[in-house]
């Protein structure tokens, strides 16, 4: 067996050896129960990065524990289509070629878009198998699929034949970079430094020379070029400073356009003058008060957000930030720029490319979401849906409580095509997107009935929505039909995931086994985009819930407490952490770092810890792997073949580090189980860790270190026992390592029928606690002979005392009855601690360090032991230094400059090193109090 492991030599032939097997792979089983799970599609452009190192090592950690405990577990695979990600990244490939995708053409284009995803498409698949995700490989599925296709098109065909699809003249979010609508969650909003500019609009009425009322109102915006498209000022009813100007006619300043002063209540008296500008086609807020006071709509702008033929000849073509300056000077000029000021606000940006988005207004297609968000709303408050942590449940009301229309129309040549077509009985239809135009409304009346009918505006005809693609006009006849150009919204498709993969459309006997899933594992990053919207197309479509149980994980940071991003250069790549530490330690490293449903600050040393684990593991296994006389390797197995080994341990449990070691296995075995079923995976981490490597390691095989040199049938039978357990839990963790450590011991001779009898570890059933080897009071006592033996070996390094020097050990406790539990245990404390005797006495020998244990002291005498001038010399230089470094730290953190500027991160760090440095100075001070 090889001295040190080595993940590259393991984890590819070790990943061959389940696919060539076909352990990932799930079908109908009458006689199992299911556990499905469906991994939250990555991107076709994307390549492995550290969300979903995050996103999907819990996911494999869940799949492989639910197999191993006897369920049929079915972990679907796919990609997503990503419409805007997709298209950009297509369209950047064809730039190097000198290439537009209007000059492609439609078809042509979406067939390259095929061709790249082809090429590139998978190359997520085969880096998530580089991590170990043993998904079911089979049923991989993609949402461009034919099949999947056909359930999009389904669902839009159902809710628009329920009235909850309509087509409407909206102001919605648009990305003049990526040229399309976009919905509210695709907007992140970002603080920005900009400016509030105080505009004067001069009254059409002759001025009074005497009157001391100024004969214009002051209207104070952070976009002043958009009051070329003003169609009123508005103020607020109780506003008395403008109590007799509403009714009034205002002159829009460079457009000389006649606008009304309005009253309502929508406005804010506190901002800026209290009065409003209303730009319909520019503003959502606007856009209401249009339709309530029946004002027109005027768009200014191009789909590339340039001024348009409705704005004056010198501002057309600038674009938006250009037309701004020009709008300011010109103001400026003649006297109505009243002042202006820099202001801090939020603006929105396209999620994908970072533009600056505009509210537009457009003809898009929308889904009425409050009456589809009541059952998604109930499932929580009934349970039927729970969420861990369960903090997000109010997260996730209170966005489906103030749920908004959904846009889901996107003007892409990429994704799945609106299944409505237009007859050109009359004249073709507008097709803009088709052209990189966007379906704009330069001046149009109110449109007050926003979802109602679908008309087609160029023909009498209605519009055809069909599930198959229609030859002719149900209505006239023509076979010249167009079909609407726009794309569906790429979550449209994906709200369809849990139940579309097992084929829901043709209701298939996987879609009965499999669903409802059991647990989604999603980012808190997406709980509106995707989550959400899945609970309702679950109960939507299938009228059951698409999952059970909602794992929400926090997100990766880089070790200053600070999102990672390209930008920043802060995102290490999984593969290259994978090639250094192995896909083992990546897992465990960061599963045992990452509280349940917080954020995670990566570092070296996150990655260092798993892997030291991984070595440790591998070391305690060679240990009792290498051969030793007959302990383990020439011991024929005790009793008959057919007699479990768990009945053969309870036999053998003699000693009483056997029995303190067997109690602690089921313990382990009961709380770990308990973690991992909710979802604790950071706390399941932490328990086996100790168990391993404190327990197992620092106590145990240090304890029976001469027994494993010795002929102990005992031994020989609980060892394996124990090894074969700890690789069964380790498992879903650490699946590569566990499971060639699983070979090695099945191929030892010494190990054959004890243990390890299934021919793969991650088909191996899941250990079950025996409660009757769990003793309570071994493993009290067992701790506080531990905490005995810590003591002495920290008065050794505070003294610097050898450690092959036996020492004396007084012992003291007002409790007679803790020195009574420890007196028959005297030689395994006195051989763990290096002592030559123990004595009991209530009285504190001279010159003699001090340690408490619970209700013991413990003391040992120094005086024969060390020079304790010397001794008293050096704790006071140490102690010294250290309330130096102390001071530092101190003035550090009382520094406002420091705590204000500096990163969280950072603070906490210098908050750990003040707790660290105050333990050490108590410590050397009570150590000189000692002496």
């Amino acid at each position: 067996m090889e001295s040190v492991y080595q993940p590259k030599n393991t984890e590819d032939r070790i990943y061959k050896f389940w696919e060539e097997k076909g352990y990932f792979y799930a079908n109908i089983n009458p006689h199992k129960k299911p556990f499905s799970l469906v991994i939250p599609p990555p991107n076709i452009t994307g390549i492995l990065h550290m969300g979903h190192v995050l996103d999907n090592t819990p996911q494999d950690i869940m799949v492989r524990f639910r197999r191993m405990q006897g369920y049929e577990s079915c972990w679907v695979p796919g990609t997503d289509h990503a419409g805007i990600a997709t298209q950009n990244a297509v369209e950047k490939a064809l730039n190097e070629e000198n290439l537009k995708r209007d000059a492609l053409g439609r078809n042509e284009f979406v067939r390259r878009v095929w061709q790249w995803k082809e090429k590139y498409g998978n190359t997520i698949i085969q880096q998530l198998k580089k991590l170990g995700c043993s998904c079911d490989w089979k049923r991989l599925r993609f949402t461009m699929d034919e099949d999947y296709s056909n359930a999009v098109k389904e669902a839009f065909l159902r809710l628009y034949e329920k009235a909850l699809v309509y087509q409407g003249n909206y102001i919605i979010n648009w990305c003049p970079r990526c040229q399309t609508a976009l919905s509210d969650e695709e907007v992140e909003h970002e603080q920005v430094e900009g400016g509030l500019y105080w505009i004067k609009y001069p009254l059409m009425e002759i001025p009074n020379p005497k009157s001391q009322i100024p004969n214009y109102v002051v209207v104070a915006t952070t976009r002043p070029e958009t009051m070329l498209g003003d169609t009123a000022v508005v103020v607020h009813p109780q506003d008395s400073r403008y109590k007799n100007k509403v009714g009034k006619t205002l002159i829009l300043p460079l457009v000389n356009r006649e606008i009304p002063i309005i009253a309502d209540e929508i406005v804010e008296r506190d901002f800026g003058s209290g009065a409003v500008k209303v730009t319909p086609a520019h503003d959502p807020n606007d856009f209401m008060i249009a339709q309530r006071h029946n004002l027109a709509f005027i768009n200014i702008m191009t789909p590339d957000a340039r001024m348009n033929e409705n704005t004056p000849v010198k501002y057309q073509n600038l674009d938006r930030f250009s037309a701004r300056k020009e709008v300011i000077r010109d103001l400026s000029e003649m006297g109505l720029l009243e002042k202006q000021e820099k202001y801090l606000h939020s603006v929105g940006h396209c999620y994908r490319c970072e533009t600056m988005i505009e509210p537009y207004l457009s003809m898009q297609w929308f889904v009425r979401m409050k009456p589809l968000a009541e059952p998604a709303i109930k499932s929580v408050h009934t349970e039927e849906i729970r969420f861990y942590p369960e903090h997000w449940t109010k997260v996730y009301l209170n966005w489906l409580e103030n749920i908004r229309d959904w846009c889901i129309s996107r003007q892409l040549w990429w994704g799945h095509r609106i299944p409505v077509w237009y007859c050109s009985r009359e004249q073709n239809p507008k097709s803009p997107s088709q052209k990189g135009e966007a379906h704009s409304a330069p001046v149009v009346a109110c449109p007050t009935k926003l979802g109602g009918e679908i008309r087609n505006p160029k023909s009498d005809c209605p519009p055809i929505v069909s599930r198959e693609t229609p030859d002719k006009c149900p209505k006239c006849g023509n076979s010249n039909l167009i079909q609407d150009p726009d794309v569906l919204d790429t979550w449209f498709s994906s709200w369809l995931w849990p139940f579309a993969v097992f084929g829901w459309d043709k209701e298939i006997d996987d879609l009965r086994y499999f669903y409802p899933t059991s647990v989604l594992n999603s980012g808190k990053d997406i709980i509106f985009f995707w989550v959400a919207r899945m609970v309702i197309a679950g109960y939507e479509f299938t009228d059951k819930p698409p999952f059970r149980d909602i794992y929400i994980h926090g997100i990766a940071r880089d070790s200053l407490g600070r999102k990672l991003s390209k930008s920043l250069g802060n995102s290490p790549d999984p593969l290259d952490l994978i090639d250094k530490y192995g896909a083992d330690a990546l897992r465990f490293g960061l599963m045992a770092n990452i509280p349940l449903g917080g954020d995670i600050n990566l570092s070296e040393e996150v990655y260092e810890s798993g892997r030291n684990f991984c070595n440790k593991l591998w070391n305690a296994s060679r240990l009792v792997l290498t051969p030793y006389g007959a302990s383990i390797s020439g011991v024929v197995p005790l009793g008959t073949t057919e007699k479990p080994t768990n009945e053969r341990t309870k036999e053998l449990k003699n000693c009483f580090e056997d029995k303190w070691i067997l109690s602690r296995l089921n313990t382990t075995i009961r709380d770990y189980t308990n973690a991992l079923e909710t979802y604790e995976f950071s706390q399941a981490a932490h328990i086996i860790y100790h168990f391993f490597w404190s327990d197992l390691c620092d106590w145990y095989l240090e304890i029976i270190k001469t027994r494993l040199y010795s002929d102990d049938k005992t031994i020989a039978e609980i060892i394996p026992h124990l090894f074969s357990n700890l690789l069964r839990l380790l498992h879903p963790f650490i699946p590569f390592i566990t499971e060639a450590l699983w070979q090695k011991f099945r191929e030892h001779p010494g190990y054959i029928r004890k243990g390890f009898d299934e021919e793969a570890l991650i088909i191996a059933q899941w250990p079950k606690e025996d409660t009757s080897l769990i003793e309570v009071e071994a493993e009290k006592t067992m701790d506080l002979l531990i905490g005995i033996i810590r003591g002495v070996r920290n008065i050794r390094n505070n003294f610097n005392i050898d450690r092959k020097q036996k020492l004396r050990l007084v012992l003291s406790s007002e409790q007679d009855n803790d020195l009574e539990i420890i007196r028959p245990y005297q030689a395994l404390v006195k051989y763990q601690a290096n002592l030559d005797r123990i004595e009991y006495d209530n009285k504190r020998p001279s010159h003699s360090a001090t340690e408490i244990v619970g209700a013991l002291k413990l003391f040992i005498p120094l005086e024969a032991v060390i020079d304790i001038e010397l001794e008293r010399k050096r704790l006071q230089t140490r102690l010294l230094k250290v309330k130096e470094q102390l001071e530092k730290v101190r003035q550090k953190l009382a520094n406002k400059d420091f705590t204000l500027k500096a990163p969280e991160s950072v603070i906490e760090k210098e908050q750990q090193k003040l707790q660290e440095l105050t333990t050490q100075s108590n410590n050397l001070e009570e150590a000189l109090g000692n002496l």
